[in-house]
């Protein structure tokens, strides 16, 4: 079950453009983390156009600021993974990254990566609230345009991703057909020789493209469901857990 208490709403910070709130996220047999994020959808600032110059239209530019459905599921499954001495674990896409605010937390070597401009403000402040010591974010994106030197993003060569992970975790990341294998020769690039990958995804359909492309690069799946009924705390929820290893 995942829960969280009535939000406290923050007006935006000065020269910030945009509001915000403060939940206390319950995550099935976890502690209880605290998340800054988005008040809504409907927020947006881009005026120096870092966002737009990475592909991100006004649409989508609030969405990795929102806590969704998936991402908590994520969260829970990897709270719930024993943590391992020299494993690297990468979330790719992250948004407000609570999973990796999950593994960081217990103890794991847990890097966050994303392409919105704010990801890592965002990241920050999260860290601020849990009283959590910092973590590695990297700059990474798939299937946009290649990052230029001055992207607000990646103020500097070292916060672009880079390095081989034994197990790359996301979620909701199947949101185009992506027929070319974008994304799955992005994984690739960062995924060790023996390697795990887990993607949560809310049934959106185009998990066929995406199996045969991991395929294609040696790795084999199992999926497995994630479906709950509504409950008082809850709305319900349908969607499937993809583990891939090679």
């Amino acid at each position: 079950m995942s829960a969280s208490a009535s939000p406290l709403i923050s007006a935006p910070a000065p020269q910030a453009g945009y509001d915000t709130k403060q939940e206390t996220v319950a995550l099935q047999g976890l502690p209880a983390i605290q998340i800054r994020s988005l008040l809504d959808k409907q927020q947006f600032h881009d005026p120096l156009e870092a966002a737009l110059r990475l592909g991100i239209s006004s649409a989508a530019w609030p969405l990795f600021g929102l806590l969704w459905p998936s991402g908590r599921r994520l969260a829970e499954r990897l709270g719930q993974r024993p943590v391992a001495a020299g494993e690297r674990i990468l979330e790719i896409g992250c948004g407000l990254a609570l999973s990796s605010l999950v593994g960081h937390r217990r103890g794991a070597d847990m890097t966050a990566s994303d392409c919105h401009p704010l990801a890592a403000a965002f990241l920050r402040e999260n860290l601020r609230l849990n009283a959590l010591l910092p973590m590695k974010y990297c700059h990474g994106q798939w299937g946009g345009p290649a990052l230029s030197a001055d992207t607000d993003s990646a103020p500097g060569p070292d916060r672009l991703l880079h390095g081989r992970y034994d197990l790359i975790i996301g979620s909701d990341i199947l949101y185009e057909r992506d027929e070319a294998g974008t994304l799955a020769a992005f994984i690739d690039a960062y995924a060790a020789p023996a390697c795990e990958v887990w993607v949560v995804d809310p049934n959106r359909g185009n998990r066929a493209h995406f199996h045969r492309h991991m395929a294609a690069q040696g790795f084999g799946m199992h999926e497995g469901f994630l479906d709950s009924l509504c409950t008082p705390l809850e709305a319900a929820y349908k969607g499937r857990m993809l583990t891939y290893v090679r």
